[in-house]
């Protein structure tokens, strides 16, 4: 985990302190690192991808038929 800190100088008011910080957080990329986790998907299970790769090849040999038939361009 990164942490970032900013100290305030002596001659600085706190929207330029605010200012500094949201830069330096900028800077370290840790708003895209929890962005990109957001919509991250987790890997499927392998019932699942066997299932979906049965369905996809039953899905392909129909249309084959169809397309053999003419029913489909």
């Amino acid at each position: 985990m990164i942490n970032v800190e900013v100290s305030k100088n002596a001659n600085e008011n706190g929207t330029s302190l605010i200012r500094r910080f949201t830069r330096k957080v900028q800077e370290t990329g840790i708003i895209q690192k929890v962005k990109g986790k957001r919509y991250a998907e987790r890997p499927q299970s392998k019932l699942a991808e066997k299932k979906s790769t049965l369905k996809r090849l039953v899905k392909r040999k129909n249309n084959d038929k169809l397309r053999k038939l003419g029913k489909i361009a």
